[in-house]
């Protein structure tokens, strides 16, 4: 299998981890906070992804390199989720 391809099938497995936290959110009001487990699965996905492929490598369901390494140790160190605030009108 060539690495192109290798690359593919890569991003691929990445696409279905992605596709997961559309549906989480969508099936939860877009609150970030309740598909945690599914952004922790598309990053380790990536990360696994860029150790693989190399950090010049692309896929439309991963964030860049650099970004992901930012990503990584912010999740590392606490609450890193999106807090959904209710919008109150008076």
């Amino acid at each position: 299998m060539s690495e192109e391809s290798q690359a593919s099938q890569a991003s691929q497995a990445c696409q279905a981890k992605a596709c997961a936290i559309q549906d989480c959110l969508q099936g939860n009001g877009y609150n970030e906070a309740k598909c945690t487990k599914y952004i922790d699965d598309l990053y380790q996905c990536c990360k696994n992804f860029y150790e693989e492929n190399g950090v010049d490598a692309k896929s439309v369901c991963c964030p860049k390199f650099k970004l992901l390494q930012l990503k990584l140790k912010q999740r590392s160190l606490g609450q890193i989720d999106a807090t959904l605030l209710e919008n109150k009108r008076h």
